[in-house]
């Protein structure tokens, strides 16, 4: 189910707190976690949105930072992937306390812009840095999900190989799905056998846009400012016209 076009515009101090119980929780990396809630009266959501979500402590005190949502829409279960930030207040208990059963409080889906549905039949062209890949992840499982027929181009930007995130999961659909390709790129240091040496990201390894039947590529872009400010800046001198790149970026928040 979808959420309501109603809760997809109204601001989030609009849209009402809801409880949620973790289920699971795996480990994406060393410092990345990937948990799943089980939240009665969660009505769905479009991949790319995100929700807030608040700790309160027994004395009162309450934390709040905001999240991308990882999953495919669903109603009554959603799952985030968190990044430990240092000092942070929140992922680091989110990744190394909190424990099946416990609950906390989120709010959402937030998020137009970024977002994608089955309705949008474009190529579709994912670029993540970092963390930066959860909302993508979130619009390559809502894809496969719908069985939309847009093809898919994946790049996901990591220091080394241990910094990817969905890795197996990445590599499944990579070899069980003939429109989507995905491409690891990394900036500190690769595998032996790579191709292409590790470096920032660079003009050479975006594709150019695509055009067809079903319109031109729809581009997303997600990661720290600086990275989506280089990327679309990429996109752009690919030829990439600036109403098709879509990009949402975060910095230090306090985590």
């Amino acid at each position: 189910m979808k959420a309501t076009d109603d809760a997809q515009h109204r601001g989030p101090a609009t849209i009402p707190w809801l409880r949620a119980e973790l289920l699971e929780g795996r480990m994406e990396t060393r410092t990345a976690r990937s948990l799943v809630f089980d939240v009665p009266g969660w009505a769905g959501h479009h991949a790319g949105q995100h929700v807030d979500v608040k700790l309160t402590s027994e004395d009162g005190y309450s934390a709040q930072r905001s999240y991308s949502i990882a999953s495919a829409s669903a109603s009554g279960q959603l799952e985030l992937t968190v990044q430990v930030v240092s000092h942070g207040e929140l992922s680091p208990y989110l990744v190394e306390v909190m424990s099946p059963g416990d609950e906390l409080e989120l709010r959402g889906p937030i998020g137009g812009w970024f977002r994608w549905t089955e309705e949008f039949t474009e190529p579709v062209l994912l670029v993540g840095g970092g963390s930066g890949i959860v909302p993508l992840m979130a619009i390559l499982r809502e894809r496969i999900r719908t069985g939309s027929t847009a093809p898919v181009h994946f790049i996901c930007v990591a220091r080394t190989p241990d910094h990817v995130f969905y890795t197996n999961e990445l590599h499944s659909v990579d070899q069980s799905h003939a429109d989507v390709l995905v491409d690891r790129l990394y900036t500190r240091s690769g595998l032996a056998d790579d191709a292409r040496a590790a470096g920032r990201l660079n003009l050479h390894d975006l594709p150019p846009p695509s055009s067809g039947d079903t319109g031109i590529t729809r581009a997303y872009v997600c990661g720290p400012t600086g990275f989506v400010e280089s990327a679309a800046d990429l996109l752009l001198g690919r030829g990439h016209p600036p109403t098709a790149i879509r990009t949402e970026r975060f910095g230090p928040t306090g985590g």
